[in-house]
């Protein structure tokens, strides 16, 4: 919930133009979230993703050359194939079960219940951030790259890539500042320009294949020497094309962003069947139009580019289709090309840190990990921004040295959501489609796998993230615990004559009870022992209070309130995720409804307080009576209002 003084901040000054657009969220629903304001049509939307997926094209021809050699266009087949018949139809799946942003992070969340769910989630943020954040970094810090090596590039800027590239994460940054509006825009030109300008490449490349068949010639006599056969070309292929999985990214902020995509007019929160089919539009049409891309540059950036133009150092290294373009369009053209290269790898960054801007806010602050305004936007977009720079400081603005990273955040995202969609279609007793998507989710374990043998650095870079998202998550949750935790307060009708009875008869007093057995015994002794040790008499009218806990890793959620009789005696019963705030929120709850200021009793609990805060933070039960007085303390400042709290 959105407390007072997050209210009071959106006012004015540089506080409200930060939470300017901090806005009310249902924190009950597993997956709640705010619509965005304003939603695009798919394809423009696959156009913020797209800076991401498309950019790869800067690159990808080049990493293929040098992992694979001349098997390399055979080798960016099976990532066509996986990219086409295994990922494409994960994520299109993703969108129907999780078409509100969350991503396959959410299926495996109802996969898992309670901490242990939560802390999973938390493993897999930390791959997210891995895969989001690298991909801002690298993409500026290759947009650098080809920036710098452009012959016509100002030489006060040689070896100033550190510099360069945080002058371009700032900018990205800067344009999330202004809008997502202006982000969408933007994207769309810069996708039309490049894709347009990729054609021309490619096409006039092809044509000088076919008018040149020596090249190919040379190619074939090349694969005959290196392999004895085909078998063992595709052997090689398998091998080494886990090394190309930078050219699966992208799917995973294609859905973290669908909440972009405008529906159908008769879409509802439950059923957003517009979105879903956008979705899956923008996903198939991205993917397709990717393919053919890494098909034909694969194919003629191995037959027309010498090898050791791929080698660091040479002129196609980690720009091979820069090259061609300048090398069969001329210097003018070759130059437009770079400047588009340079453009969309920059605004790469901007599909990452829409999924960020997307995934962060729909699961830490639900949790309680992350203080409430990090579902305003610009105080993310500053947080992002500066974890972008210390990356970038730390790594150098290294292409090489961030790929690792990069590659294990994209492929552990993945193999997730194979895996969820596959234990997905089992829950649904579909044989067929769970032997399907497991045979998808085996071949990117072996994806991940290989890579994480081959780049280890990846692991621990991301080790880093998953770490530091879990220490601080569980400080904020810690922080955060005598928050009154409740989005909202329901009393059924025998609830509220219970209330009504009481304030009629003087005043409200309500006996907190642990409940037990729940028989006459149980319900006599406690309310002999109450009166007893705070000196009420027998005919004071009272109602006990019980509150269980069915899930203690939820941080807030409603509040519904039953009114039952039991063995004579009135009771109020409610469940939450923690007994403490619940108490102290029905308490101020029933003195706005009432007038009255209720009091409730309690009796101390044994034991040490220490373990009595543990359990608190992890079961939501602990030394109650103290806690419950301080959730109140933090909630109501004026004394005079506060409800009272008695312990004997």
């Amino acid at each position: 919930m959105t407390t007072t003084r997050e209210r009071e901040a959106v006012r004015g000054g540089l506080r409200g133009w930060l939470l300017g657009d901090l806005r009310q969220q249902d924190l009950a629903g597993p997956h709640a979230a705010p619509t965005p304001e304003r939603q695009y049509p798919w394809w423009r939307v696959m156009c913020l993703t797209g800076v991401d997926y498309f950019s790869t094209l800067g690159y990808q021809p080049g990493i293929a050359a040098l992992a694979a050699g001349a098997v390399a266009p055979l080798a960016t087949l099976v990532l066509v194939a996986l990219t086409l018949f295994g990922a494409l139809p994960i994520y299109r799946r993703v969108a129907v079960e999780s078409p509100n942003g969350e991503g396959s992070i959410a299926m495996l969340e109802r996969l898992l219940p309670r901490w242990k769910g939560k802390l999973f989630v938390l493993v897999l943020l930390g791959f997210a951030a891995t895969d989001f954040v690298i991909t801002i970094t690298l993409s500026a810090a290759d947009a650098t790259a080809h920036l710098l090596e452009n012959p016509y590039a100002p030489g006060l800027l040689h070896g100033e890539h550190v510099i360069v590239t945080l002058i371009l994460i700032a900018l990205l940054g800067a344009v999330f500042l202004a809008g997502l509006r202006e982000a969408i825009t933007i994207a769309v030109v810069v996708v039309g320009i490049y894709l347009t300008l990729n054609v021309v490449v490619v096409a006039t490349a092809l044509q000088h294949v076919i008018s040149n068949p020596q090249f190919v010639a040379h190619w074939s006599r090349l694969l005959a020497m290196q392999y004895s056969s085909p078998l063992m070309m595709l052997a090689v292929a398998l091998l080494v094309f886990p090394k190309l999985a930078l050219g699966l990214s992208g799917f995973e902020t294609g859905v973290a962003v669908m909440p972009q995509i405008r529906g159908d007019p008769g879409d509802t929160p439950e059923h957003p069947y517009g979105r879903i089919r956008g979705a899956r539009r923008m996903l198939t049409t991205a993917a397709l139009i990717m393919s053919v891309f890494l098909i034909t540059s694969s194919f003629t950036t191995i037959v027309l580019i010498p090898e050791r133009e791929f080698e660091e150092g040479g002129k196609a290294y980690g720009r091979a289709l820069a090259y061609l373009a300048h090398e069969y369009l001329g210097s003018g053209f070759g130059t437009v090309y770079d400047i588009s290269t340079i453009v969309i790898l920059w605004f790469a960054g901007a599909s990452a840190m829409a999924g960020l801007l997307n995934i962060v806010p729909r699961y830490l602050p639900r949790y309680g990990m992350a203080p409430n305004w990090t579902r305003a936007v610009r105080p993310l977009v500053l947080i992002f921004t500066t974890v972008a720079f210390a990356i970038t400081i730390i790594f150098r603005a290294s292409v090489v040295a961030q790929g690792s990273a990069y590659a294990t955040g994209v492929l552990a995202i993945m193999l997730s959501a194979a895996v969820a969609v596959t234990l997905s279609m089992r829950r649904r007793r579909r044989r067929g489609a769970t032997i399907g998507f497991g045979v998808i989710a085996l071949v990117f374990a072996y994806t991940t796998v290989a890579n994480v043998v081959e780049r280890p650095d990846g692991v621990k870079i991301a080790f880093f993230f998953i770490t530091a998202i879990i220490v601080t998550s569980l400080i904020s949750r810690a922080t955060r615990s005598t928050e009154l935790r409740a989005t909202g307060i329901r009393f059924d009708e025998r609830a509220e004559r219970f209330l009504r009875d009481l304030a009629a008869s003087g005043e409200i007093r309500l006996v907190a009870n642990e409940p037990d057995n729940r028989d006459r015994k149980e319900y006599e002794k406690k309310d002999r022992e109450t009166r007893e040790i705070h000196h009420l008499s027998p005919d004071e009218p009272v109602a006990f209070l019980e509150v269980t806990v069915p899930d203690a890793s939820e941080f807030a959620s409603d509040l519904r309130v039953t009114g039952v009789e039991r063995h004579g005696h009135r009771v109020l019963q409610v469940e939450s995720s923690t007994v403490p705030n619940a108490i102290a929120a029905l308490l101020l709850r029933i003195r706005d409804m009432t007038g009255k200021k209720p009091h409730v009793y309690f009796h101390w609990a044994e034991g040490n307080p220490i373990m009595a805060m543990i359990r608190y933070l992890l079961f939501g039960g602990g030394d109650v009576a103290p806690l419950t007085r301080e959730v109140v303390r933090e909630a109501e400042p004026d004394i005079s209002r506060r409800p009272q709290i008695h312990v004997g």
